[in-house]
């Protein structure tokens, strides 16, 4: 049986979504993060050594890593959906938002939200304006301004279609949505991003990511 092991407010969200999108029979074998932490727990080390998610087993195999996690539920259960045709120049750019995603756009967000949480922890008083001035020039001179880049880059190739690949929807959308959920949480997503913002709504009102919410349980993505 094929097995998603889902942990909560995770990236494992999306690969939940495509195995609706799917309709593939699956089972979901769900994971809380410890409360104080926010890591993964242990248990999640017993499937995959690195204990994290998404992972998916499916008889003696087990995938890890989000967009691997999608190439194989894509070659072996879609039957030719959710992928342009190869040889296409939809297929080349379904390949390439398959890894932008997490290859360029989820480290300055992952940058975002740890200057972040830097700026907001328990330190020394004496200690603390410093920390937050450095924080503050690192996020206005670096990270801020390649985030601003990523999304007057992804919002003008959006233009023509509105969906990465082409004028279909496809698995590199569903790879895409959790860093544009996480830029507009903290990455500057806002109105100014019409086209980035419409496919937001676009995804959030498909029945299958409904199901995969109602499913998945808990999800919310850290400001």
């Amino acid at each position: 049986m094929l097995t998603l092991h889902h942990l909560n407010n995770s990236r494992s969200q999306r690969i939940l979504w495509l195995l609706e999108e799917l309709g593939v029979p699956y089972e979901i074998r769900k994971y809380a993060r410890d409360p104080v932490t926010l890591r993964a727990p242990a248990d999640l080390r017993r499937i995959h050594p690195l204990g994290k998610s998404p992972v998916v087993t499916d008889g003696a195999v087990t995938v890890a890593e989000s967009g691997a996690i999608i190439e194989y539920l894509i070659d072996t259960h879609a039957q030719g959906r959710m992928i342009p045709p190869a040889g296409t120049e939809a297929r080349r750019r379904y390949t390439y938002w398959l890894h932008f995603a997490e290859g360029s756009a989820m480290p300055f967000l992952l940058m975002k939200l740890v200057f972040n949480r830097v700026e907001s922890a328990d330190m020394p008083f004496f200690v603390r304006p410093v920390v937050r001035k450095v924080s503050a020039h690192v996020k206005s001179s670096f990270i801020d301004p390649e985030l601003r880049q990523q999304l007057d880059y992804m919002e003008a190739e959006l233009a023509a279609t509105g969906w990465f690949a082409g004028n279909e929807f496809t698995a590199a959308d569903i790879q895409m949505s959790f860093p544009l959920e996480a830029a507009a949480a903290r990455g500057g997503l806002d109105a100014k991003y019409p086209n980035l913002a419409r496919f937001l709504e676009r995804i959030h009102a498909r029945p299958a990511y409904q199901r995969a919410l109602e499913k998945g349980g808990e999800f919310g993505i850290v400001g």
